[in-house]
């Protein structure tokens, strides 16, 4: 095997990380191993050489690299990526002592700084949910969506893939399957709780799914689950019809969901939990998303503001 393809089996066997880590990964090395012939003016694509032309990198190609990136308009966030994909790479080639140093080590990582997400106020919400249209076939499985979103702070992905298998509603549980594979149990209230009962015996019970898919939660009309872009449509269209006036997503109920549980009260450890943050410096951000709720508070009720 060439040092991409071990790379590849270092990732996917010994750091268990998911199909589309793994991707992601190896697309950041190829992307790289492309600039470097085309920086070298290597034409050759026989294994030798490119797993030569990668041991030979030094500091100045990978911060060379780095400027064609921006200079190509790839936006900071994404250049970030990319290097951390390269670190990675370069990191197993030390563990295999194929390097003595890692060249992609000492580069600065692009300022990517950190933007605040829209989020929806509790009014926003539920106005999404009754600007649903409950006597179309797909209302109810519509609003179990976008109630189990809000609900239990889900991604998208998470969504998608969601199995009748794994709700827990008379323990007010649903079990999810995160990133890299990682499941966590997560609570359900009784809003969403009621939303998704409704549509399981109603618009569910209707459905023929297809064979493979009969134990997915939410189906298209064809018996399949549904993808990433419909669910994305479904709440685009939930705003569009509630007259918001923001940059609304799934990822905004999500925020939403973790904004609220904040300025509730909650601990930031168990919406860590709950959100299937790896680390709590992610969760953190919703500490700042509700300064202005803090400020606004204060000046309410503190005496002397």
């Amino acid at each position: 095997m060439n040092l991409i393809q071990r790379f590849q089996q270092h990732i996917r066997l010994e750091k268990n990380l998911s199909v589309k880590s793994v991707e992601a990964y190896i697309h950041d090395v190829s992307r790289f191993v492309e600039y470097l012939k085309s920086a070298k003016q290597i034409i050759a694509e026989d294994d030798n050489t490119i797993d030569q032309l990668l041991l030979d990198v030094e500091l100045n190609d990978v911060r060379a690299y780095i400027e064609t990136l921006y200079n190509e308009g790839i936006q900071p966030v994404s250049q970030a990526r990319f290097l951390s994909g390269l670190n990675a790479f370069y990191q197993f080639l030390l563990l295999e002592k194929k390097l003595d140093q890692n060249p992609v080590a000492l580069v600065e990582l692009p300022k990517i700084g950190r933007k605040l997400p829209d989020v929806l106020n509790l009014e926003e919400i539920e106005s999404m949910i009754n600007s649903i249209d409950l006597s179309l076939p797909e209302g109810h499985r519509n609003k179990a969506i976008i109630e189990i979103m809000y609900g239990c702070g889900l991604r998208v992905s998470e969504v998608v893939f969601l199995q009748l298998s794994q709700l827990y509603l008379k323990e007010y549980y649903i079990r999810v399957i995160g990133k890299g594979d990682k499941e966590r149990l997560v609570p359900i209230g009784d809003k969403a709780k009621s939303a998704v009962l409704h549509y399981i015996e109603g618009y569910r019970k209707q459905q023929k799914p297809k064979k493979g898919m009969e134990d997915y939660l939410f189906l298209n009309r064809r018996g399949t689950h549904l993808t990433r872009e419909m669910i994305y449509l479904i709440v685009k269209d939930c705003a569009k019809a509630a007259q918001i006036d923001k940059n609304v997503s799934p990822h905004t109920l999500r925020h939403s969901f973790a904004t609220h549980l904040i300025e509730g009260g909650a601990d930031l450890r168990a919406v860590q939990i709950m959100l299937g943050h790896e680390s709590i410096t992610t969760t953190e951000i919703y500490t700042h998303l509700d300064s202005e709720y803090i400020q606004s508070t204060i000046a309410l009720y503190h005496p002397r503001y």
